[in-house]
């Protein structure tokens, strides 16, 4: 073999080994108090809004998937003070760069109890921005739903992810997770989210200048050895 075939071979395969996720975002809400340090941000749009938006993870209700038992980030129907409003908590990550090939992957949960729960994962692509309008039914730069998960039953711990295909190029923003709830009267009681990760795999060209690296240092043992 040639060391151009031999070379054209590494490459080629350094690539394919190098095909895969990266782990651009990865939280499993040990300490929501602690989110604001890295980045995390929360808002209430909720009607006449009072308490915090999310929280840490209440054991006696459900455990989390996985650590602590309180080891979640949880939301409920005590964000409105107003008996029949309607509910709109934000939790926002850290700025991220986002692409095609990125995703998102969490795990939710539901209490039951025969009242509707529902979350939606957001995208905005404007930076560091968390502006979503003033009102409960308001959503500003965060238009691009991704995804939502809903249930009046107790569900137990249920895989979700969601994708970002649309984006053309590598862009800068924000996902956002949104406690949604028409109207507290009728619906709305807890739900909880675990283990959330954004993966997205590196650019092509990435892998071919890793496989290039790898395939100059196997030539040169060949040809020194």
């Amino acid at each position: 073999m040639t060391s151009k075939k031999l070379i054209a071979g590494l490459v080629l395969a350094a690539s394919a080994a190098g095909a895969q996720a990266d782990t651009v975002l990865s939280e499993s809400f040990n300490d929501v108090a602690g989110l604001t340090a890295s980045g995390w941000v929360q808002a209430n749009n909720s009607t006449a809004p009072v308490g915090t938006s999310w929280f840490q993870g209440n054991s006696g209700i459900f455990a989390a998937a996985s650590g602590a038992a309180d080891a979640y980030v949880a939301a409920n129907f005590l964000g409105t003070s107003n008996a029949t409003g309607a509910i709109s908590n934000w939790l926002f990550t850290p700025v991220l760069t986002l692409d095609a090939s990125s995703i998102v992957s969490f795990l939710a949960r539901t209490a039951g109890d025969g009242f509707l729960d529902r979350v939606e994962v957001r995208f905005s692509a404007n930076g560091a921005s968390t502006d979503v309008g003033a009102t409960a039914s308001s959503v500003g730069d965060f238009s691009s739903l991704l995804g939502s998960f809903q249930a009046s039953s107790s569900t137990g711990w249920v895989n979700l992810s969601y994708s970002l295909f649309g984006l053309d190029v590598p862009t800068t923003g924000r996902l956002a997770f949104r406690y949604v709830v028409s109207n507290v009267a009728t619906a709305g009681n807890y739900i909880g989210i675990d283990d959330m990760a954004v993966t997205a795999v590196p650019e092509p060209t990435t892998y071919g200048l890793m496989g290039l690296g790898v395939a100059a240092l196997l030539l040169r043992r060949r040809f020194t050895a």
